[in-house]
């Protein structure tokens, strides 16, 4: 397998496997070389995601260099044109656009990202060149900061770039616009205000004749709630003879709630999950909100749901400054166990890996399995989406809580992987 490796190389192989390390060296020849001699084929299912680790930090590498060489262009452009940046950026976003057959508006877009790394956010730059981050990730970061001043920004993503490399881009969103808020409330309010005024529904025709209709900018407490009630609807449909998948049936609620069908008068209403601190509830700090299955939402939002009790169900937690629980309930007493809202209270969303789905649509897992003698305690139960649900009992992945609440998964391959209490 590695015999076209050099001597110095094929002393870091191990005969029956990868280097010991090989996800952990740094990106650039050493590390491309024994990728480039290896055949996964040949590995074990462990080997090959140290792997397909390896081979990510490098493409982390090369695209770093691939923007570093776009803004040379920008650079030589420049000196062509006398620092006209008007001229500059289009003559450079043309060269690339040619030179890797995009489009004009895939070629903005690079170059664009090129000069917020080089110019706005370094460190983002570096984490790229290092291989700790992906371009994924890296475009959620420089997206979800793209409108703050540039001090703010750097100090916002300092607080993230450590930790950015273990969250999924939804997570980094997430966490962003949470810190986002944080950093300038006002702004954040007006920004969202703004964005609420712009509110609007769009169809559109697809190739294959189907259509699609969304509603866009809409205010996020009661978009959770229609797409709760949605959900619930769609559950309740979900009987014996049933063929329908659960998005078919989603989809077909939508369209006979709108279309004024018998659905539009079933009494199940959507669930809100939010979770907000005691300052924020009494006014005393502007901290952002948390809708489970969506993401932060600044003060307004929160105290505005906590205040609506008459006409929908909602779900609250409260916490002190160091995040611990110290009051919870619900305004509409559903006939689902205490246990179940105990542990949605303190797991406000599926616990697998990467996972954001609201534990309210989640189902009820035990930790040790029911046939393994696990018990029916809060302590033994965890949210899990119906996918993670079935890739633990199916695809054989188990995992473990830790005495801090943290969820430790161990995949069928034998990597394994945290999923914190209090994700982003």
């Amino acid at each position: 397998m590695f015999d076209t490796l050099t001597d110095p190389i094929s002393e870091r192989v191990a005969s029956d496997g990868v280097p010991a390390g090989l996800d952990d060296m740094d990106p650039g020849l050493f590390l491309a070389a024994i990728l480039s001699s290896i055949e996964v084929a040949d590995l074990s299912g462990y080997d090959r995601v140290v792997v397909l680790r390896a081979h990510q930090k490098m493409i982390n590498h090369h695209h770093a260099r691939l923007y570093e060489a776009m803004a040379s262009i920008e650079d030589h452009c420049a000196d062509l044109f006398d620092g006209d940046t008007e001229v500059t950026y289009l003559a450079a976003s043309a060269e690339i656009r040619c030179a890797l057959h995009l489009t004009r508006r895939a070629a903005d877009r690079e170059l664009d990202l090129a000069q917020t790394l080089r110019q706005r956010l370094p460190k983002v730059w570096d984490a790229l060149v290092t291989g700790t981050l992906d371009v994924r990730r890296v475009r959620t970061i420089t997206d979800g900061t793209d409108h703050l001043r540039v001090d703010t920004a750097r100090a916002v993503v300092d607080q993230i770039l450590e930790a950015a490399a273990g969250w999924t881009t939804g997570q980094i969103a997430a966490r962003l616009r949470k810190l986002c808020i944080d950093v300038d409330p006002d702004e954040a309010k007006d920004r969202y205000q703004q964005a609420v005024d712009q509110r609007h529904i769009e169809l559109r025709p697809t190739e294959a004749g189907t259509a699609n209709i969304g509603g866009y900018d809409l205010p996020p407490d009661q978009a959770a709630r229609v797409m709760s009630r949605i959900s619930r609807i769609a559950e309740s449909l979900r009987v014996a003879g049933e063929t329908r998948t659960m998005d078919q049936l989603r989809a077909d609620v939508f369209l006979d709630l709108l279309d004024g069908g018998k659905l539009a008068k079933t009494g199940k209403r959507g669930v809100v999950d939010i979770h907000v601190d005691l300052e924020t509830l009494t006014r005393l700090s502007e901290q952002p909100g948390d809708l489970a299955g969506y993401g932060p939402v600044i003060a307004d939002i929160a105290r505005q749901v906590a205040e609506n009790r008459q006409h929908q169900q909602w779900r609250w937690r409260v916490t002190d400054q160091t995040g611990e629980i110290i009051d919870h309930g619900i305004t509409r007493r559903r006939p689902t166990a205490a246990q179940r809202r105990y542990v949605e209270i303190h797991h406000p969303t599926c616990v697998a890996i990467g996972c954001r789905a609201p534990a309210t649509a989640s189902d009820m897992d035990h930790t040790q399995p029911w046939s393994e003698n696990g018990t029916t305690k809060t302590t033994n139960l965890g949210p899990n989406c119906p996918h993670d649900h079935y890739l633990r009992h199916q695809a054989g992945w188990t995992y473990t809580r830790a005495t801090n609440g943290d969820h430790i998964w161990t995949t069928r391959l034998g990597h394994t992987y945290q999923k914190r209490r209090d994700p982003p």
